[in-house]
């Protein structure tokens, strides 16, 4: 009896060896049988047999009796599948318990605290850096919400667009009303871009996973007013930015493509 390459896959991948596969499907054809006649059925060398015979019995895939010579028999795929199952959740349980008991209070004690998923960013450099960033790591969707006061940002990206565009990533562009007419036209070659009176701040949707969000102005360490914007890839809080966008987008004015 033979398998398919995907069912064989599958069994290594639940940690079963080429050996023991090779047991289990012979006894699945021939029934029951004494480990000679299962070595000669698989093809498996007589000296490794007892092994392999007493791992797939630990694994739940055959079971045994008392007979001489003894005979082995073989366990439904579901039941010795559920067994396995129960056997890895078992083990998980114990492993977490114990190293939760044991590397909690450490990392409690190092005072080390966990990777935000929302940061800051200050200053037209770094905002601009992150954008770039999440429009050049872009693979099928970017959205644009650009104010009239980002407008050399928007000039910035359109190379970046170009190649996205060409690359089939869908990208969408809502501008302001007041947004120069040659920038407007530049990005229409690439983009869907509707235009609004009124905007309040910007940001850069990327795949509906990484979001940077222009929240306004702020005095920085230093005394001097700059810009300052949340970045996130956290999926929720990007999911809120492009429903809201959505509701801008629906609203907003359609720009024909150049």
């Amino acid at each position: 009896m033979s398998i398919s390459d995907r069912s064989r896959k599958a069994m290594e991948g639940l940690g079963l060896t080429g050996y023991e596969i090779r047991v289990y499907i012979s006894l699945l054809e021939s029934g029951a049988m004494a480990a000679s006649n299962i070595s000669k059925k698989s093809g498996v060398p007589y000296s490794k047999i007892y092994e392999v015979l007493n791992t797939l019995e630990e694994k739940g895939w055959l079971e045994s009796d008392s007979s001489r010579p003894q005979q082995f028999f073989p366990r439904s795929p579901s039941t010795a599948l559920e067994a396995m199952r129960m056997r890895s959740e078992n083990n998980f349980r114990d492993s977490q318990a114990t190293i939760v008991n044991e590397l909690m209070p450490m990392y409690t004690k190092s005072g080390i605290k966990e990777k935000p998923e929302i940061w800051v960013v200050r200053g037209i450099y770094n905002i601009a850096a992150k954008v770039g960033e999440i429009v050049q790591n872009c693979q099928q969707e970017l959205l644009v919400a650009l104010p009239g006061v980002a407008e050399g940002i928007g000039k910035q990206m359109q190379p970046v667009l170009r190649t996205l565009h060409e690359r089939g990533v869908r990208i969408s562009v809502l501008a302001s009303d007041e947004t120069n007419p040659d920038v407007i036209r530049a990005m229409s070659r690439v983009a869907d871009v509707r235009l609004k009176r009124v905007m309040f701040g910007g940001g850069v949707i990327g795949d509906g996973k990484h979001v940077v969000i222009l929240l306004g102005e702020s005095i920085g360490e230093r005394g001097m007013v700059e810009p300052i914007a949340i970045w996130a890839d956290h999926a929720a809080m990007a999911g809120f930015a492009k429903d809201y966008f959505q509701y801008l987008w629906e609203d907003a004015k359609a720009k024909k493509k150049a």
